[in-house]
């Protein structure tokens, strides 16, 4: 059975070298890790066939509040799926016509936060590994291992790609939780030095000699 993020391995490098990868198999899927500038709008189009089973599914991996607006439409306009600000879904649908499907993502609620996206759509089922047109004998047990060793390959796929979303989310993080701490401790330290010299320069007036001016007048 398919995991939660598709059938394909995505290898993400580690931020911010995260930059496109694109795999296309027998049933068309498309992976793509990409960049999002602030109030910015990224669009991708596909050709479907009428009848044919979609998924699509995405992630934020990095950025923000990690969260994106999606929304996807038909060749004749209609929405079939719309959602704000969310940080990862999976949509599915059957294609009602024959035409070019478009899905965008959007961070134009942004203002100076960039984001990177990933997502996965899928066009079509993967075909059989031995198909059953032609036989005349069912499977042997050796195919029907074949078969099992197989599924089981693709949830591996599934969950290693999952996984190392999460891994380069949580990067993510830790540097930019790394970043605060490190302007944090600068700011502290700038504070703490000025704050030392202010109190020698006060200590300083308190023992510091007052001349005194004396004026005598003339009878």
């Amino acid at each position: 059975a398919a995991g939660p993020w598709g059938r394909r391995l995505l290898l993400l490098p580690p931020p911010p070298l995260l930059l496109l990868a694109l795999a296309a198999c027998a049933a068309r899927a498309s992976e793509i890790t990409f960049e999002l500038p602030d109030n910015a709008k990224q669009c991708f189009y596909e050709e479907i066939a009428q009848g044919t089973k979609c998924t699509l599914e995405f992630q934020v991996i990095t950025g923000g509040h990690y969260d994106v607006d999606c929304r996807l439409e038909d060749p004749d306009g209609i929405v079939l799926y719309k959602e704000m600000k969310k940080q990862y879904d999976s949509f599915t649908f059957t294609a009602s016509r024959n035409g070019t499907y478009k899905f965008c993502f959007s961070n134009e609620f942004s203002t100076f936060t960039h984001k990177t996206v990933y997502f996965d759509f899928q066009v079509g089922e993967d075909p059989p590994l031995f198909p059953s047109e032609n036989r005349v004998t069912a499977l042997t047990q050796m195919e029907s291992a074949c078969v099992s060793i197989h599924e089981a390959l693709k949830s591996v796929i599934d969950y290693q790609t999952h996984f190392r979303l999460r891994e380069a989310q949580g990067r993510s993080r830790a540097e930019d939780l790394n970043t605060r701490v490190a302007y944090w401790s600068i700011g502290e330290a700038i504070i703490l030095l000025v704050v030392s010299i202010g109190q020698v320069f006060l200590l300083k007036s308190f023992f510091s000699d007052k001349r005194t001016t004396t004026t005598r007048v003339g009878s």
